[in-house]
């Protein structure tokens, strides 16, 4: 996405940038308090993220990983000490209907648990097979995630309801040598403590690439996103 822009969040879709799309997305779905982990570019970032706080009267709250250059594990593990209590946890490069986290945060969660939001749809056309993250999974359990499983059933889609567990996960996954989030869950699922919620078809994307961010544009100006 380099083409594109500096900075992937700030990159415009239809004169909107990106992450500006995914907390709008975020606050229609019934989220009011925003909390952004920044590394990378990261002073520009908060600045847009500040002037949009004070435009949209949003409470946007700053977490800075200086070690961004690592796995994204360490991005929410940044955020151990300033989120107190569950949250929904999402990227700043995925758009999604806002309907998902509705439906998500209305569900009753048992505690020590995290939640996948994932897609039963493996033959959606919209989904870049070579990057997706695959699930193999029961209607309420994860059994197996990463990028490279063979045996799949779900795509994650990067929406998460996380308890204070996800922290003590990305502890355990990063001395085992995995400081990603999916290592996390993949710990969370040996204990029989990473469930998933089916999104229904609901739509998302990764805009990862010229190609997801072109699709992005169409869905963004058919109203879908």
């Amino acid at each position: 996405m380099r083409e594109k822009g500096e900075s992937k969040p700030l990159i415009e879709l239809d004169g909107v940038p990106i992450i500006e799309r995914v907390i709008l997305n975020a606050r229609a779905g019934g989220l009011d308090d925003i909390y952004v982990v920044t590394g990378y570019r990261g002073t520009k970032v908060r600045t847009f993220l500040d002037e949009l706080a004070e435009r949209e009267n949003i409470s946007i709250t700053h977490v800075i990983n200086e070690e961004w250059q690592r796995p994204n594990g360490l991005s929410v593990y940044a955020a151990k000490d300033v989120i107190d209590g569950p949250f929904v946890l999402t990227m700043c490069d995925h758009l999604f209907d806002p309907e998902i986290i509705k439906d998500l945060v209305s569900q009753n969660h048992e505690d020590d648990t995290v939640t996948l939001c994932v897609d039963y749809n493996i033959d959606n056309p919209v989904i870049d097979l070579d990057d997706v993250t695959r699930v193999n999974c029961t209607s309420k359990q994860i059994l197996n995630i990463g990028k490279v499983i063979r045996d799949f059933n779900a795509f994650d889609t990067g929406i998460f309801y996380c308890t204070s567990a996800i922290f003590a996960a990305i502890e355990q996954s990063a001395s085992e040598g995995d400081e990603s989030i999916t290592g996390a869950m993949n710990v969370l699922g040996s204990r029989d403590k990473a469930r998933t919620f089916d999104i229904k078809g609901r739509l998302w994307l990764d805009v990862d690439d010229p190609m997801a961010f072109g699709k992005a544009i169409v869905y963004v100006n058919e109203g879908k996103l």
